[in-house]
This record gives C-alpha cells, sequence and structure tokens, in this order.
C-alpha cells in the first residue's frame, strides 16, 4: 500500500515522528505537500474529504481511512510495518509510551509559546524564560529519566526489549532536545547513559542513516517544535 502523509512544508515538527517510521520501515509514501504545497491539506481539514475529518496535520491516508494524530497514526503503522510487538498488551504499552513523548513535546511547544501560540516567540520572551528554566531543571530529568528507566527494566536497549516505533520517536525527541537545549543536554546525558545508546543505534539502523543524510530529513529550525534560542538555554 502507498500512504499520503500530510503535514507542512518547511516545518521540522510532528511529522517527523511519523516519516522517521515510514523511513525506517522502507514503506511506500508520499509526502503530500512537499509535493503539492500546503494547500493540498484544506480540503481534509475543511471536512470535505473522504474519512475522519482531521483536526491539524500530520495526518495519514491509507485507502480511505485518514488517521490523525500521531500516537494514532504510529498505532494504525505499527503491526503492518512491523514496528510494534504483536502482543495486544505490548502494543498498548507502545501507545502509552508514545502518549508520554506527546506530552512531553506539547511543553517543549509552550515553553516558547507560554502564553499563546497565535503570538509570535518575540512577544513572549519573558515568561519563555520562566517556563525554559522550570522546562531545563524539573520537567526534562523527570520524563528522561522516567524513558531511562523503562529501558532500564527491558534489558536496556529498546523499552519493549525490541525494536519499535518508540525507539524511532524516542530518537527523534533526543535530537531535537539535543538541538534545542544543547548545554542542558550535555550536562543531562551522563545520567541518560541507555537513552544515550539508543539515538546512536537508531541513527545507524539502514533506513534512518540513509534518510538523514538525505534531501528529505529537514534541519531543525526556528519554524518547529523543538527550536534552539541561546537565552532559554541558560545563556546570558
Amino acid at each position: 500500500m502507498q500512504y499520503a502523509l500530510y503535514y507542512w512544508t518547511g516545518i521540522q515538527g510532528r511529522g517527523e515522528f511519523v516519516r522517521l517510521a515510514l523511513e525506517d520501515a522502507g514503506a511506500d509514501y508520499v509526502d503530500m505537500a512537499r509535493v503539492h504545497g500546503d494547500a493540498v491539506m484544506q480540503r481534509f481539514l475543511d471536512g470535505h474529504s473522504e474519512g475522519a475529518q482531521p483536526f491539524a496535520p500530520p495526518f495519514l491516508k491509507a485507502g480511505r481511512q485518514v488517521i490523525a494524530q500521531v500516537a494514532a497514526i504510529l498505532d494504525f503503522l505499527g503491526p503492518t510495518l512491523d514496528l510494534v510487538p504483536q502482543a495486544a498488551s505490548r502494543r498498548m504499552q507502545a501507545l502509552q509510551l508514545q502518549l508520554t513523548i506527546a506530552d512531553l513535546v506539547a511543553e517543549v511547544h509552550d515553553t516558547h509559546h507560554p502564553i499563546a501560540a497565535s503570538k509570535y516567540y518575540e512577544d513572549q520572551k519573558t515568561e519563555a524564560r520562566a517556563r525554559a528554566a522550570a522546562m531545563r531543571d524539573e520537567r526534562l530529568p523527570k520524563f528522561l529519566g522516567y524513558f531511562e528507566q523503562v529501558l532500564k527494566a527491558n534489558g536496556g536497549r529498546h523499552p519493549l526489549r525490541e525494536h519499535s516505533y518508540v525507539d524511532l520517536s524516542l530518537f527523534q525527541l533526543l535530537s531535537g532536545l539535543d538541538y534545542m537545549f544543547p548545554r542542558r543536554m550535555q550536562a543531562l546525558w551522563p545520567t541518560l547513559p541507555l537513552l544515550r545508546a539508543l539515538k546512536d543505534r537508531v541513527e545507524q539502523r539502514p533506513g534512518i542513516a540513509a534518510y538523514l543524510a538525505s534531501e528529505r530529513r529537514l534541519a531543525f529550525n526556528t519554524n518547529g517544535i523543538f527550536r534552539h534560542y541561546p537565552e532559554l538555554d541558560g545563556e546570558k
């Protein structure tokens, strides 16, 4: 089956979690907005296309089905792409972990947009500094410490004891945090040896390595979820 992925062009954001799964599995997919422009998504967002109406991208079209929300998309793709264990209990565990990743991604976004997503970062810099301090000092250690514990409890290499879409999403999460908070992550890495090793292993997987070296992989930038503003990383 050929999948159609819909996400904004030029933005290194939530759509990347889905791309990594498709690329790792060598799936046949079309990145629709990159081929046809962002306007190709509008009929879905307006409810003028078959399938469930998505609230916002990313969303995936598979045959007549339209699936939105990263965790739901990955839960849908996982069994077909062999990116999740077959047992229902393990699939539920994968979804639970993916939703926890989504929780942290939402907090990451709110770090640089603590008042409103509709306002520019420059209009809320004071509030963002305060939010970023809490993120660096409290939330990152809490979330990343949890994922480190999950790895340790499951043999140290994979959260589900075998490769899954959760590995890929943790890679994207850690890569984004490394870009957004380089100083803070440098201090945290010694406390997260299993996560660091997982990140390195995923980066070396054939499909991922080829993708990262291609033009399809957008560099992190200040248009996406993970944004590097030196002042939010604790720099004076």
